[in-house]
């Protein structure tokens, strides 16, 4: 829970020994820097406190964290929970130096699929493990976590710091995040879906947090350098390949409590044609209408450099569509008017018919 890293009095002679012969090992000689990781605790303790939400219980520093459902609210709760990583996106934030949002990636990818089982994301923990810690770099990836959690109303209520030389390059980290969320007994989601059911196109923010060992050989087939301007953005092609992923929390729990959303899909990895039918029930499929949206630019120049077919594409990347809302073809119109209030961008997509897995109509490249 970020603890005070235990400390030991290296003075005193255990071995009986000679004084006079030379010092014996200390943990700061193997490479670990206790100190460090106090300097480390105090400065995100802040972020930390912002984070703080009904039913926090405990700051950081102890042994574990508590929370209180009663407290958040809750009669008669289920605990959900999820956890994720950034994946070799990690690579592009190292080389670049970038490393200010990467700690959105790493909430985005836990929390967003937390609200498609119907659950509000309650509290969040991360692990995070470096060779050498670095003060200065480490306290910017987690302010990026803590302002993640706060924006989606989540307490950051402790995590890891591992300092592991020799098991890491230099300058080299990784991350993984923890989130645990309620949602009252019987709200779960997906649930009720029907034929005819009308698909919502939440947008994305671009790539996100899946297929970057793929991005990354594209990159490298282009010649292009991380601080080479985007040839699909106003900005240097590793700044606009870290924007993070989007944050659908707020925005998908209003459409929920407004009634009408049966299934709410996270446009992950696998893309469009792998997880929408993970939220569809035996003997139900969809189809969805590419003219119904344009592919954003970082998607078409991905697919040409890299000579990829149309459905190597959809189930490589969220191709702009970060979440689906699966809702009452009666409720459409309202949920679209409730997302669109909370900021989101939405499309009709498509719709639920009988059969199995994702069917196509139009053209996306």
């Amino acid at each position: 829970m970020y603890p005070p890293p235990v400390t030991c009095d290296t003075g005193a002679d255990m071995t009986g020994s000679d004084t006079s012969k030379a010092a014996g090992l200390t943990y700061a000689d193997a490479g670990v820097d206790i100190d460090a990781g106090n300097a480390l605790v105090e400065a995100i303790k802040p972020a930390a406190k912002r984070t703080q939400r009904p039913g926090t219980m405990s700051g950081l520093g102890g042994f574990g964290a508590l929370f209180d459902l009663k407290a958040a609210g809750y009669t008669d709760p289920i605990l959900v929970a999820a956890t994720d990583g950034v994946g070799t996106k990690l690579r592009i934030a190292i080389d670049t130096g970038n490393v200010d949002t990467i700690g959105v990636d790493l909430v985005a990818m836990c929390v967003n699929d937390l609200v498609c089982q119907g659950a509000e994301p309650l509290f969040f923990l991360d692990y995070f493990a470096t060779g050498k810690l670095e003060v200065a770099q480490a306290t910017r990836i987690i302010n990026g976590i803590a302002h993640a959690c706060e924006a989606t109303g989540c307490a950051l209520v402790g995590g890891e710091t591992a300092e592991m030389p020799g098991m890491y390059h230099k300058g080299d980290f990784d991350l993984a995040g923890f989130a645990v969320g309620a949602m009252e007994r019987g709200a779960d989601l997906p649930a009720g879906v029907l034929a005819g059911d009308v698909l919502l196109g939440i947008a994305s923010d671009g790539v996100h947090s899946n297929g970057y060992s793929f991005v990354r050989k594209v990159v490298e087939r282009s010649g292009l350098a991380w601080d080479a301007p985007a040839p699909f953005a106003q900005t240097s092609l590793g700044a606009a390949l870290l924007t993070p992923t989007r944050l659908y929390v707020k925005s998908a729990l209003a459409a929920v409590r407004a009634g009408g959303v049966h299934a709410l899909a996270h446009i992950t990895g696998g893309g469009l044609t792998e997880n929408l039918p993970r939220v569809l029930p035996d003997g139900l499929g969809a189809e969805i209408d590419f003219d119904a949206w344009h592919l954003p630019p970082v998607f078409r120049w991905l697919a040409e450099t890299a000579g990829m077919s149309e459905p190597e594409l959809l189930k490589t990347f969220n191709c702009g569509i970060g979440m689906i809302a699966v809702v009452a073809a009666d409720r459409a119109e309202a949920i679209t008017a409730t997302l669109q209030a909370a900021g989101e961008t939405v499309t009709r997509i498509g719709h639920v018919m009988p059969g199995q897995g994702v069917s196509y109509r139009g053209r996306l490249l």
